[in-house]
């Protein structure tokens, strides 16, 4: 990191722009698929189950495998693992665009989410280490902005490509599209972006790989899987095992510490406050995302009978409103009111979900997309002022040389969330769909599913709010913080 004296890099822009275009080709993708839902199940007959899994498998693989890349980053070097999770990324995207059966698009989107894990962890670090410290809050300012961009571009950009039919394709250009991204990404990211590591020599921590992956899968596989299985006693035997193989892999953290110094997770991040409590921030605000944005694309389509491109155009004042909350609250609210900003946001979104829910069964499956825009621009209001600063709130005392291992925590924190809240809504909607009369018709029916997982969605909302107050009540600025000659300066708790 450029100390106080040095002249910053000037191609250190082209490599944000590389890196952000990467993150947000992963964040489309994740929410792409929603939009396109429908499609892929008249083309190739999947069940709920398996259409499910063609997100959840994306965001567990994702979630496994993200604090691992974020290490592998710190070891080998934060370019040479982005640039492999690209061009990995980019022939998964191919395969899913490929795929002739929901088994074999099931695989590939979890072949897609292990790549993302590599690529995904080293942007934050590569921004952590390459932006001085005065830059670095504007810098994540943008990459949170692009957070919600990307979570209704990704059903906007799905429905258009859905409703084009390329070359007599259908739904599958929604992957391919990933292909000259990809390819340009590669291509610039091997020009722009410097490489870097931690500045002392780590180890590859393959026993704590293990124990994290087998308890976050005996967590999320059950939880997923459960609904469509009958939840069997097998499901509830390996949540419940979940947890003692989540505390020795938490002790085996702790020995290796000790022992030399390179554990998968480093739990001294967990000791500075800022970043413990946003963390905590991140997993219920997965949990929301997760939730709502499945269960709005499914109530749209499947409930109202709507054609992807009507669906995804609904979603524009929500992206809008995201968008210019974010850049709102970075530049000015966040600099006078701190924290603040984001339990407004928390309490903001559960305003719009609570009217939406209200609009939802008062005008039941007659409402139209106009009437829809008042709840999700306060929602998308209240979703900008958390994504845009809450990043910088997580890293902003994190040391450098543990920016990869946070980032991947960050991620995998926020991925985890995202595959619970798919989890729970085996509970939060299809338990409604699966337990209503065969002789109601099914509009009505995905109503009363969509009404009832917005319940959950305000839930987790109030947590969230809560949650931030572990957050420091405002940043200092960079300015009053004194560079130190041998580590970057860090923002202070006021």
């Amino acid at each position: 990191m450029p100390s106080a004296q040095t002249v910053p890099d000037r191609r250190r822009w082209a490599a944000l722009a590389v890196v952000m275009t990467a993150s947000l080709m992963d964040l489309v993708d994740v929410t792409i698929v929603n939009i396109a839902m429908p499609s892929i199940q008249k083309d190739t007959g999947a069940s709920f189950s398996a259409l499910q899994w063609i997100t959840a498998g994306y965001a567990l693989a994702f979630a496994v495998g993200l604090i691992t890349g974020g290490r592998l980053g710190d070891i080998y070097g934060r370019k040479r693992l982005f640039l492999l999770g690209v061009t990995g990324f980019t022939l998964a995207s191919a395969l899913c665009g490929l795929a002739g059966s929901p088994a074999f698009l099931v695989a590939a989107r979890v072949l897609q989410g292990g790549t993302a894990a590599l690529m995904v962890p080293q942007v934050l670090a590569i921004i952590h280490t390459t932006f001085p410290a005065e830059e670095r809050g504007k810098v994540f300012g943008m990459f949170g902005a692009m957070v919600g961009l990307g979570a209704v571009l990704g059903p906007l950009l799905g429905a258009l490509l859905s409703e084009w039919d390329l070359f007599g394709l259908g739904w599958r250009p929604i992957f391919l599209v990933n292909l000259p991204i990809g390819v340009a990404g590669l291509l610039l990211g091997a020009k722009y972006v410097d490489e870097s590591r931690a500045p002392r020599a780590l180890k590859l921590d393959l026993v704590g790989m293990a124990l994290g992956a087998a308890g976050l899968l005996m967590l999320l596989y059950p939880l997923t899987q459960g609904r469509e299985s009958g939840w069997p006693l097998w499901g509830f035997v390996s949540m419940a095992l979940s947890v003692p193989v989540l505390l020795l892999f938490v002790a085996y953290e702790r020995a290796k510490t000790r022992r030399d110094g390179s554990p998968l997770v480093e739990l001294s991040l967990f000791r500075v406050k800022s970043f413990a409590g946003g963390i905590g921030v991140q997993l219920c605000f997965g949990v929301v995302t997760g939730i709502f944005f499945l269960v709005w694309t499914l109530y749209m389509q499947l409930g109202l009978g709507w054609s992807p491109l009507r669906a995804g155009l609904t979603g524009v004042p929500f992206s809008i409103a995201v968008s210019v909350a974010a850049g709102l609250s970075v530049q000015r609210l966040v600099p006078r009111f701190g924290r603040k900003v984001l339990q407004a946001g928390a309490l903001v979104m559960a305003a719009g979900t609570l009217l939406h829910l209200a609009e939802a069964e008062h005008l039941g499956t007659g409402i139209q997309p106009w009437q829809m825009a008042p709840p999700l621009v306060v929602m998308g209001l209240g979703m900008g002022l958390i994504v845009a600063p809450l990043t910088d709130a997580v890293l902003c005392e994190v040391p450098r040389e543990h920016s990869g291992s946070a980032s991947g925590l960050i991620n995998t924190t926020g991925q985890l969330g995202v595959a619970l809240g798919l989890g729970l809504s085996s509970v939060a909607f299809f338990s409604v769909v699966d337990g209503a009369a065969p002789t109601r018709s099914a509009g009505p029916v995905f109503v009363d599913a969509f009404t009832h997982s917005l319940w959950w969605v305000t839930a987790g909302l109030l947590a969230v709010f809560a949650l931030v107050f572990a957050l420091p009540a405002r940043a200092a600025r960079p300015e009053a913080v004194e560079p130190e000659p041998s580590k970057e300066p860090a923002l202070a708790a006021g």
